[in-house]
Protein backbone atom coordinates (compact mmCIF):
# COMPACT_ATOMS: atom_id res chain seq x y z
CA UNK A 1 0.00 0.00 0.00
CA UNK A 2 2.82 2.40 0.91
CA UNK A 3 4.54 1.66 -2.41
CA UNK A 4 1.30 2.37 -4.33
CA UNK A 5 0.86 5.71 -2.54
CA UNK A 6 4.47 6.70 -3.31
CA UNK A 7 4.02 5.71 -6.93
CA UNK A 8 0.84 7.78 -7.11
CA UNK A 9 2.69 10.85 -5.76
CA UNK A 10 5.51 10.41 -8.29
CA UNK A 11 3.00 10.12 -11.13
CA UNK A 12 1.23 13.29 -10.04
CA UNK A 13 4.59 15.09 -9.78
CA UNK A 14 5.62 14.02 -13.29
CA UNK A 15 2.22 15.03 -14.66
CA UNK A 16 2.62 18.41 -12.98
CA UNK A 17 5.92 19.02 -14.76
CA UNK A 18 4.48 18.12 -18.16
CA UNK A 19 1.30 20.18 -17.54
CA UNK A 20 3.30 23.26 -16.49
CA UNK A 21 5.42 22.97 -19.63
CA UNK A 22 2.30 22.80 -21.79
CA UNK A 23 0.74 25.83 -20.06
CA UNK A 24 3.92 27.90 -20.29
CA UNK A 25 4.62 26.83 -23.87
CA UNK A 26 8.03 25.43 -22.90
CA UNK A 27 9.39 21.99 -23.75
CA UNK A 28 10.82 19.66 -21.11
CA UNK A 29 14.57 20.23 -20.94
CA UNK A 30 16.40 17.66 -23.03
CA UNK A 31 19.80 16.17 -22.39
CA UNK A 32 22.71 17.52 -24.47
CA UNK A 33 23.60 15.54 -27.58
CA UNK A 34 27.14 15.39 -28.99
CA UNK A 35 27.73 14.29 -32.57
CA UNK A 36 31.23 12.81 -32.42
CA UNK A 37 33.17 12.47 -35.68
CA UNK A 38 35.84 9.93 -34.88
CA UNK A 39 37.17 6.49 -35.82
CA UNK A 40 39.82 7.41 -38.41
CA UNK A 41 41.15 3.85 -38.71
CA UNK A 42 40.19 0.33 -37.65
CA UNK A 43 43.64 -1.20 -38.21
CA UNK A 44 45.26 0.65 -35.31
CA UNK A 45 44.17 0.26 -31.69
CA UNK A 46 45.27 3.83 -30.98
CA UNK A 47 42.90 5.32 -33.54
CA UNK A 48 40.20 3.02 -32.20
CA UNK A 49 40.95 4.30 -28.66
CA UNK A 50 39.99 7.89 -29.52
CA UNK A 51 36.27 7.07 -29.54
CA UNK A 52 35.94 5.35 -26.14
CA UNK A 53 38.41 7.90 -24.76
CA UNK A 54 36.25 10.93 -25.56
CA UNK A 55 33.10 9.02 -24.62
CA UNK A 56 34.58 8.32 -21.18
CA UNK A 57 35.40 12.03 -20.76
CA UNK A 58 31.86 13.01 -21.72
CA UNK A 59 30.46 10.44 -19.30
CA UNK A 60 32.61 11.84 -16.48
CA UNK A 61 32.29 15.58 -17.07
CA UNK A 62 28.93 15.89 -18.87
CA UNK A 63 27.13 12.86 -17.37
CA UNK A 64 23.72 13.65 -18.83
CA UNK A 65 25.08 13.96 -22.39
CA UNK A 66 24.36 11.52 -25.17
CA UNK A 67 27.24 10.76 -27.53
CA UNK A 68 26.38 9.78 -31.09
CA UNK A 69 29.40 8.20 -32.77
CA UNK A 70 29.70 8.98 -36.47
CA UNK A 71 32.62 6.85 -37.78
CA UNK A 72 34.91 8.41 -40.36
CA UNK A 73 36.00 5.02 -41.65
CA UNK A 74 33.83 3.32 -44.24
CA UNK A 75 33.82 0.00 -42.37
CA UNK A 76 33.26 -0.66 -38.66
CA UNK A 77 33.91 -4.27 -37.62
CA UNK A 78 31.51 -6.10 -35.33
CA UNK A 79 34.11 -6.66 -32.59
CA UNK A 80 34.71 -2.92 -32.30
CA UNK A 81 30.97 -2.24 -32.10
CA UNK A 82 30.66 -4.91 -29.40
CA UNK A 83 33.54 -3.39 -27.44
CA UNK A 84 31.97 0.10 -27.54
CA UNK A 85 28.48 -1.14 -26.68
CA UNK A 86 29.82 -3.17 -23.77
CA UNK A 87 31.38 -0.06 -22.22
CA UNK A 88 28.78 2.46 -23.43
CA UNK A 89 25.49 0.54 -23.84
CA UNK A 90 23.51 3.70 -24.69
CA UNK A 91 25.89 4.86 -27.42
CA UNK A 92 24.30 5.41 -30.82
CA UNK A 93 26.33 4.74 -33.97
CA UNK A 94 25.29 6.32 -37.25
CA UNK A 95 26.75 6.06 -40.72
CA UNK A 96 26.48 8.14 -43.83
CA UNK A 97 27.97 11.07 -45.71
CA UNK A 98 27.22 14.77 -45.49
CA UNK A 99 27.27 16.96 -48.58
CA UNK A 100 28.79 20.44 -48.60
CA UNK A 101 25.30 21.95 -48.35
CA UNK A 102 24.38 19.79 -45.37
CA UNK A 103 22.36 16.98 -46.95
CA UNK A 104 22.83 13.64 -45.17
CA UNK A 105 22.96 10.45 -47.23
CA UNK A 106 21.15 8.36 -44.60
CA UNK A 107 18.04 8.99 -42.46
CA UNK A 108 19.88 8.06 -39.25
CA UNK A 109 22.61 10.63 -39.93
CA UNK A 110 20.02 13.29 -40.76
CA UNK A 111 18.25 12.57 -37.47
CA UNK A 112 21.54 12.64 -35.53
CA UNK A 113 22.41 16.03 -36.97
CA UNK A 114 18.94 17.32 -36.10
CA UNK A 115 19.10 16.00 -32.52
CA UNK A 116 22.66 17.11 -31.81
CA UNK A 117 23.67 20.31 -30.07
CA UNK A 118 27.31 20.28 -31.15
CA UNK A 119 29.65 18.59 -33.62
CA UNK A 120 33.03 17.51 -32.25
CA UNK A 121 35.96 16.43 -34.38
CA UNK A 122 37.76 13.96 -32.14
CA UNK A 123 41.52 13.52 -31.68
CA UNK A 124 43.57 12.55 -34.70
CA UNK A 125 46.52 13.37 -36.97
CA UNK A 126 44.66 16.36 -38.40
CA UNK A 127 41.13 17.76 -38.40
CA UNK A 128 40.03 15.01 -40.77
CA UNK A 129 36.37 15.93 -40.35
CA UNK A 130 36.93 19.50 -41.52
CA UNK A 131 34.45 19.27 -44.42
CA UNK A 132 31.70 17.77 -42.27
CA UNK A 133 32.26 20.36 -39.54
CA UNK A 134 31.96 23.16 -42.08
CA UNK A 135 28.79 21.70 -43.62
CA UNK A 136 27.29 21.06 -40.18
CA UNK A 137 27.73 24.65 -39.04
CA UNK A 138 26.63 26.11 -42.37
CA UNK A 139 23.45 24.05 -42.59
CA UNK A 140 22.38 24.02 -38.92
CA UNK A 141 23.95 27.11 -37.36
CA UNK A 142 25.06 24.91 -34.48
CA UNK A 143 28.62 25.07 -33.11
CA UNK A 144 31.51 22.70 -33.59
CA UNK A 145 34.73 22.08 -31.71
CA UNK A 146 37.96 20.14 -32.15
CA UNK A 147 39.40 17.98 -29.39
CA UNK A 148 43.09 17.05 -29.33
CA UNK A 149 44.51 17.14 -32.88
CA UNK A 150 47.81 17.69 -34.63
CA UNK A 151 47.74 20.50 -37.20
CA UNK A 152 49.18 20.80 -40.69
CA UNK A 153 49.43 17.23 -42.00
CA UNK A 154 48.54 15.62 -45.34
CA UNK A 155 47.61 18.95 -46.90
CA UNK A 156 44.33 18.89 -44.97
CA UNK A 157 42.47 22.16 -45.82
CA UNK A 158 41.50 22.76 -42.20
CA UNK A 159 42.80 26.30 -41.68
CA UNK A 160 39.63 28.22 -42.53
CA UNK A 161 37.27 25.92 -40.67
CA UNK A 162 39.43 25.90 -37.51
CA UNK A 163 38.97 29.65 -37.25
CA UNK A 164 35.20 29.06 -37.13
CA UNK A 165 35.43 26.63 -34.22
CA UNK A 166 34.22 27.42 -30.72
CA UNK A 167 37.32 25.67 -29.38
CA UNK A 168 40.36 23.88 -30.79
CA UNK A 169 42.55 21.83 -28.50
CA UNK A 170 45.85 20.83 -30.07
CA UNK A 171 47.47 17.69 -28.66
CA UNK A 172 50.99 19.03 -29.18
CA UNK A 173 52.33 22.54 -28.61
CA UNK A 174 54.14 22.54 -31.96
CA UNK A 175 50.74 22.42 -33.68
CA UNK A 176 49.33 25.10 -31.39
CA UNK A 177 52.17 27.53 -32.11
CA UNK A 178 52.03 26.84 -35.84
CA UNK A 179 48.29 27.49 -35.88
CA UNK A 180 48.84 30.83 -34.15
CA UNK A 181 51.61 31.80 -36.57
CA UNK A 182 49.39 30.96 -39.54
CA UNK A 183 46.58 33.18 -38.31
CA UNK A 184 44.06 30.63 -37.08
CA UNK A 185 41.79 32.41 -34.63
CA UNK A 186 39.24 30.05 -33.11
CA UNK A 187 37.45 31.47 -30.07
CA UNK A 188 39.49 29.23 -27.78
CA UNK A 189 42.84 27.67 -28.77
CA UNK A 190 44.98 25.76 -26.29
CA UNK A 191 46.91 22.59 -25.64
CA UNK A 192 44.63 19.67 -24.89
CA UNK A 193 45.38 15.97 -24.42
CA UNK A 194 44.67 13.32 -27.01
CA UNK A 195 41.35 11.67 -26.12
CA UNK A 196 43.03 8.24 -26.03
CA UNK A 197 44.51 9.10 -22.62
CA UNK A 198 41.01 8.52 -21.23
CA UNK A 199 40.29 5.21 -22.98
CA UNK A 200 39.18 2.70 -20.34
CA UNK A 201 37.67 -0.17 -22.31
CA UNK A 202 38.91 -3.51 -21.00
CA UNK A 203 38.70 -7.24 -21.73
CA UNK A 204 39.89 -8.84 -18.52
CA UNK A 205 38.96 -12.38 -19.47
CA UNK A 206 40.88 -12.37 -22.73
CA UNK A 207 43.91 -10.65 -21.21
CA UNK A 208 44.11 -13.00 -18.22
CA UNK A 209 43.76 -16.06 -20.45
CA UNK A 210 46.52 -14.85 -22.78
CA UNK A 211 48.93 -14.02 -19.95
CA UNK A 212 48.27 -17.34 -18.22
CA UNK A 213 48.81 -19.28 -21.43
CA UNK A 214 52.17 -17.56 -21.93
CA UNK A 215 53.27 -17.71 -18.27
CA UNK A 216 53.38 -13.93 -17.87
CA UNK A 217 52.81 -12.82 -14.27
CA UNK A 218 51.33 -9.45 -13.29
CA UNK A 219 54.08 -6.86 -12.90
CA UNK A 220 56.75 -9.33 -14.07
CA UNK A 221 56.87 -8.42 -17.75
CA UNK A 222 57.30 -5.36 -19.95
CA UNK A 223 55.73 -4.75 -23.37
CA UNK A 224 57.49 -3.69 -26.54
CA UNK A 225 56.13 -2.39 -29.90
CA UNK A 226 58.11 -2.04 -33.16
CA UNK A 227 57.08 0.19 -36.06
CA UNK A 228 57.95 0.87 -39.68
CA UNK A 229 59.24 4.35 -40.50
CA UNK A 230 56.08 4.85 -42.54
CA UNK A 231 53.02 2.66 -42.09
CA UNK A 232 52.62 0.38 -45.15
CA UNK A 233 48.99 1.31 -45.80
CA UNK A 234 48.87 -1.04 -48.79
CA UNK A 235 48.77 -3.90 -46.28
CA UNK A 236 45.54 -2.56 -44.74
CA UNK A 237 43.01 -4.73 -46.56
CA UNK A 238 40.04 -2.37 -46.26
CA UNK A 239 42.01 0.63 -47.54
CA UNK A 240 42.75 -1.01 -50.89
CA UNK A 241 45.86 1.16 -51.45
CA UNK A 242 48.49 0.40 -54.13
CA UNK A 243 51.96 -0.73 -53.15
CA UNK A 244 54.28 2.21 -52.46
CA UNK A 245 57.81 1.25 -53.49
CA UNK A 246 59.37 4.46 -52.16
CA UNK A 247 57.89 4.02 -48.68
CA UNK A 248 58.81 0.36 -48.63
CA UNK A 249 62.41 1.10 -49.58
CA UNK A 250 62.68 3.64 -46.77
CA UNK A 251 61.19 1.19 -44.26
CA UNK A 252 63.61 -1.55 -45.25
CA UNK A 253 66.58 0.82 -45.16
CA UNK A 254 65.84 1.98 -41.60
CA UNK A 255 64.50 -1.16 -39.93
CA UNK A 256 67.81 -2.27 -38.45
CA UNK A 257 68.85 1.24 -37.44
CA UNK A 258 65.56 1.84 -35.64
CA UNK A 259 65.23 -1.57 -34.00
CA UNK A 260 68.76 -2.63 -33.06
CA UNK A 261 68.51 -0.50 -29.88
CA UNK A 262 65.15 -2.08 -29.12
CA UNK A 263 66.58 -5.57 -29.60
CA UNK A 264 69.47 -4.67 -27.29
CA UNK A 265 67.06 -3.35 -24.68
CA UNK A 266 65.22 -6.69 -24.71
CA UNK A 267 68.51 -8.57 -24.34
CA UNK A 268 69.62 -6.46 -21.40
CA UNK A 269 66.25 -6.70 -19.65
CA UNK A 270 66.33 -10.50 -19.84
CA UNK A 271 69.97 -10.84 -18.85
CA UNK A 272 70.01 -8.26 -16.07
CA UNK A 273 66.56 -8.68 -14.49
CA UNK A 274 63.92 -11.31 -13.80
CA UNK A 275 61.49 -9.60 -16.16
CA UNK A 276 60.06 -11.16 -19.28
CA UNK A 277 59.32 -9.19 -22.47
CA UNK A 278 56.08 -9.28 -24.46
CA UNK A 279 56.31 -8.13 -28.09
CA UNK A 280 52.94 -6.76 -29.25
CA UNK A 281 51.53 -4.46 -31.95
CA UNK A 282 49.53 -1.26 -32.19
CA UNK A 283 48.78 -1.53 -35.89
CA UNK A 284 47.93 -4.83 -37.54
CA UNK A 285 50.88 -4.46 -39.95
CA UNK A 286 53.27 -4.60 -36.98
CA UNK A 287 52.43 -8.16 -35.93
CA UNK A 288 54.83 -9.76 -38.42
CA UNK A 289 57.68 -7.31 -37.87
CA UNK A 290 57.54 -8.09 -34.16
CA UNK A 291 58.87 -11.51 -35.07
CA UNK A 292 61.05 -10.60 -38.05
CA UNK A 293 62.64 -7.42 -36.70
CA UNK A 294 62.77 -8.21 -32.98
CA UNK A 295 62.21 -11.79 -31.84
CA UNK A 296 64.22 -13.46 -34.61
CA UNK A 297 67.17 -11.14 -33.90
CA UNK A 298 67.46 -12.23 -30.27
CA UNK A 299 70.22 -14.53 -28.95
CA UNK A 300 69.06 -18.06 -28.18
CA UNK A 301 69.56 -17.64 -24.42
CA UNK A 302 67.16 -14.67 -24.41
CA UNK A 303 64.27 -16.06 -26.49
CA UNK A 304 62.78 -18.30 -23.75
CA UNK A 305 62.02 -15.17 -21.69
CA UNK A 306 60.38 -13.34 -24.60
CA UNK A 307 56.83 -13.80 -25.92
CA UNK A 308 55.76 -12.66 -29.38
CA UNK A 309 52.00 -12.10 -29.72
CA UNK A 310 51.33 -13.63 -33.10
CA UNK A 311 47.87 -12.16 -33.68
CA UNK A 312 46.41 -8.66 -33.66
CA UNK A 313 44.25 -7.50 -30.78
CA UNK A 314 41.66 -4.90 -29.92
CA UNK A 315 42.03 -1.86 -27.67
CA UNK A 316 40.23 -3.44 -24.71
CA UNK A 317 42.49 -6.49 -24.49
CA UNK A 318 45.56 -4.29 -24.99
CA UNK A 319 44.66 -1.96 -22.11
CA UNK A 320 43.98 -4.92 -19.82
CA UNK A 321 47.41 -6.35 -20.63
CA UNK A 322 49.22 -2.99 -20.34
CA UNK A 323 47.70 -2.46 -16.89
CA UNK A 324 49.25 -5.74 -15.72
CA UNK A 325 52.68 -4.93 -17.16
CA UNK A 326 55.62 -3.17 -15.53
CA UNK A 327 55.83 -0.77 -18.45
CA UNK A 328 56.15 -0.31 -22.19
CA UNK A 329 58.82 0.83 -24.67
CA UNK A 330 57.35 1.58 -28.05
CA UNK A 331 57.94 3.24 -31.41
CA UNK A 332 54.19 3.83 -31.62
CA UNK A 333 52.52 6.73 -29.81
CA UNK A 334 49.08 5.66 -28.69
CA UNK A 335 49.93 2.58 -26.67
CA UNK A 336 52.21 4.79 -24.54
CA UNK A 337 49.31 7.26 -24.30
CA UNK A 338 46.98 4.53 -23.07
CA UNK A 339 49.61 3.33 -20.59
CA UNK A 340 50.15 6.79 -19.09
CA UNK A 341 46.37 7.18 -18.95
CA UNK A 342 46.41 4.25 -16.51
CA UNK A 343 49.58 5.22 -14.65
CA UNK A 344 51.81 2.68 -16.43
CA UNK A 345 55.37 3.77 -17.38
CA UNK A 346 55.91 4.21 -21.13
CA UNK A 347 59.00 5.12 -23.16
CA UNK A 348 58.55 6.52 -26.67
CA UNK A 349 60.82 6.32 -29.71
CA UNK A 350 60.10 8.53 -32.73
CA UNK A 351 61.58 9.92 -35.98
CA UNK A 352 61.14 12.65 -38.58
CA UNK A 353 58.58 10.69 -40.63
CA UNK A 354 56.22 10.89 -37.68
CA UNK A 355 54.28 14.04 -36.83
CA UNK A 356 54.93 16.50 -34.03
CA UNK A 357 52.54 14.62 -31.74
CA UNK A 358 55.48 12.97 -29.91
CA UNK A 359 56.44 16.33 -28.43
CA UNK A 360 53.48 15.96 -26.07
CA UNK A 361 55.70 13.71 -23.92
CA UNK A 362 57.74 16.75 -22.87
CA UNK A 363 54.55 18.74 -22.23
CA UNK A 364 53.23 16.16 -19.77
CA UNK A 365 56.55 15.92 -17.95
CA UNK A 366 58.13 12.91 -19.69
CA UNK A 367 60.92 14.54 -21.71
CA UNK A 368 63.37 11.90 -20.41
CA UNK A 369 61.16 9.15 -21.85
CA UNK A 370 61.02 10.33 -25.46
CA UNK A 371 63.84 9.50 -27.89
CA UNK A 372 64.56 10.95 -31.33
CA UNK A 373 65.91 8.07 -33.40
CA UNK A 374 67.33 10.54 -35.91
CA UNK A 375 69.62 11.78 -33.14
CA UNK A 376 72.52 9.47 -32.29
CA UNK A 377 72.90 11.00 -28.82
CA UNK A 378 69.32 10.02 -28.04
CA UNK A 379 69.87 6.50 -29.35
CA UNK A 380 72.87 6.05 -27.06
CA UNK A 381 70.82 6.78 -23.96
CA UNK A 382 67.86 4.65 -25.06
CA UNK A 383 68.86 1.25 -23.65
CA UNK A 384 70.00 2.70 -20.29
CA UNK A 385 66.67 4.54 -19.96
CA UNK A 386 64.64 1.39 -20.69
CA UNK A 387 66.71 -0.55 -18.17
CA UNK A 388 66.25 2.18 -15.57
CA UNK A 389 62.47 2.03 -16.03
CA UNK A 390 62.53 -1.74 -15.51
CA UNK A 391 65.03 -1.82 -12.63
CA UNK A 392 63.42 1.03 -10.69
CA UNK A 393 59.71 0.29 -10.94
CA UNK A 394 58.67 2.40 -7.96
CA UNK A 395 60.25 5.57 -9.37
CA UNK A 396 58.99 4.81 -12.88
CA UNK A 397 55.45 4.29 -11.62
CA UNK A 398 55.56 7.55 -9.68
CA UNK A 399 56.73 9.39 -12.79
CA UNK A 400 53.94 7.88 -14.88
CA UNK A 401 51.32 8.75 -12.27
CA UNK A 402 52.55 12.34 -12.11
CA UNK A 403 52.13 12.65 -15.88
CA UNK A 404 48.70 11.07 -15.63
CA UNK A 405 47.69 13.63 -12.99
CA UNK A 406 48.82 16.47 -15.27
CA UNK A 407 46.75 15.05 -18.13
CA UNK A 408 43.68 14.57 -15.94
CA UNK A 409 43.86 18.15 -14.71
CA UNK A 410 43.86 19.36 -18.31
CA UNK A 411 41.06 16.98 -19.26
CA UNK A 412 38.92 18.54 -16.56
CA UNK A 413 39.69 22.05 -17.78
CA UNK A 414 39.06 21.31 -21.45
CA UNK A 415 35.84 19.41 -20.78
CA UNK A 416 34.53 22.38 -18.77
CA UNK A 417 34.85 24.39 -21.97
CA UNK A 418 33.12 21.68 -23.99
CA UNK A 419 30.27 21.60 -21.47
CA UNK A 420 29.92 25.38 -21.38
CA UNK A 421 29.84 25.55 -25.20
CA UNK A 422 27.01 23.03 -25.27
CA UNK A 423 25.06 24.86 -22.56
CA UNK A 424 25.26 28.10 -24.54
CA UNK A 425 24.18 26.31 -27.72
CA UNK A 426 21.13 24.85 -25.98
CA UNK A 427 19.81 28.18 -24.68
Amino acid sequence: MLFKKSLHKISLFAFGIVFSCIVSGASPKKNPVILLRSGWQIENIGDIAHTPGFSALAEKYIPNAEVIFWPHYHFLPDNEVEMLKKRFPKMKIVEGKLSADGVASTPELAEAIKESDIFINNSGPATLGWAEATAYKKSTGKPFGVYGVTYGLYGTPEKEMLSQAEFVFFRDTVSLERAKREGIHAKIMAWGPDAAFAADVEDEAKAVAFLKENKLEDGEFVCCIPKQRMTPMWLHVHKNRPFDAKRNTRNEAMKEHDHAPMVQAIVEIVRQTNMKVLIVSEDEVEVSIGKDWLYDKLPEDVKPQVVWKSNFWLTDEAISVYKRSAGLFSHEQHSPIMCIGHGIPAILGRWKEQSSKGTMWATIGLKDWVFDFDNEADIKRYVPAVLDMVKNPKAAKAKAKKARKFVEKNQKETMKIVKKTIEIAMK
